[in-house]
């Protein structure tokens, strides 16, 4: 789909912020990457692929100065936050990039959410989504649309990051629910679904939710069995009120809420209390989405 509608990407040189701006500029989009001053050599390199292709580099960060940063956003329709961080990024800078965007004359704003249900978990559920929801709070009233993306959870941390899969050890260890479905979308496909829902006419605020595929812990312990061709011992670890259980003790005897924080995310899932009702893949049949064994065998360790 072509369009001359401009879209700023923040975030742009960041794994997921790069393929946005790479899947519009696919769609024909004309795309403004806002970029901090002094980013390192491997980042340049990646965005000067993408400014062979058309992107529009502007200096600035989105903690600059409202006006300063209402410069950068000249001429966009639509403003996509890739950025991650704390909450002096994801609240405060994102606040902060919205006022910015109103100021400019921005109609539609898409916060860095990225994950699963945000909007049916409570506050302390999860660290970084009540970081999303205080976010969203701060967007209330705004005169720009604010859309959200939601993906589930990234197959790239289901096999990393959540300590499900040890292909070390040969293990696979879950909590909760097996047979509970979740919602999970590799990044590429999170980058296809976001650009082709930003280039959308027919979508403002409210939420959007797409799955690259929606599985189990059985059936993704199964997934990877097959992908990699090992057997992985299937070991279930407490249930998902002894993961709660597990999270508290956890959080009682640190200060880095990250030592934990994929535990939230777990449960978020097994108790299927972050599932999406609904999913939005239909809006896009163009974007036939990788399942998670395709993905493992492409990406696992010695797959």
């Amino acid at each position: 789909m072509a369009t001359d509608a401009k879209i700023l990407v923040a975030g742009a040189t960041g794994l997921l912020g790069s393929q946005i701006a790479a899947n519009l500029l696919d769609r024909g989009a004309s795309v403004r990457a806002l970029v901090r001053p002094g980013i390192d050599a491997e980042k340049k390199a990646a965005l000067s692929a993408l400014e062979a292709r058309g992107l529009e580099l502007v200096e600035g960060d989105i903690t600059d100065d409202v006006d300063k940063l209402a410069g950068a956003l000249k001429g966009v329709e639509t403003v996509v936050s890739a950025v991650q961080g704390g909450p002096e990024v994801i609240v405060d800078g994102q606040e902060n990039l919205l006022r910015a965007a109103e100021k400019a004359g921005v109609s539609r704003f898409v916060p860095s959410d990225f994950a699963i249900d945000i909007f049916k978990l409570d506050y302390t559920d999860n660290f970084m989504i009540d970081m999303r929801k205080k976010a969203a709070e701060r967007f209330a009233g705004s005169p720009v649309s604010v859309l959200s993306v939601l993906n589930g959870a990234f197959m790239e941390v289901m096999i990393t990051f959540m300590q499900i899969v040890d292909f070390e050890k040969n293990t696979f260890s879950h909590w909760g629910d097996p047979d509970q479905p979740m919602d999970l979308t590799s990044v590429k496909d999170t980058a296809a679904f976001t650009a082709a829902a930003v280039l959308d006419p027919a979508l403002a605020g409210g939420a959007v939710r797409f799955s690259g595929e929606v599985l189990s812990m059985r059936q993704f312990h199964a997934a990877v069995e097959r992908a990699t061709g090992r057997t992985l011992e299937f070991r279930t670890l407490g249930t998902g009120a002894e993961l709660r259980a597990e999270i508290e003790r956890q959080a009682a005897q640190t200060q880095n809420p990250f030592d934990y924080v994929a535990l939230q995310y777990q449960w978020g899932m097994v108790t299927g209390k972050a599932k999406f009702d609904s999913l939005d893949n239909d809006r896009y049949p163009e974007i036939a989405p990788t399942s998670v064994e395709e993905f493992v065998r492409q990406n696992a360790p010695g797959a």
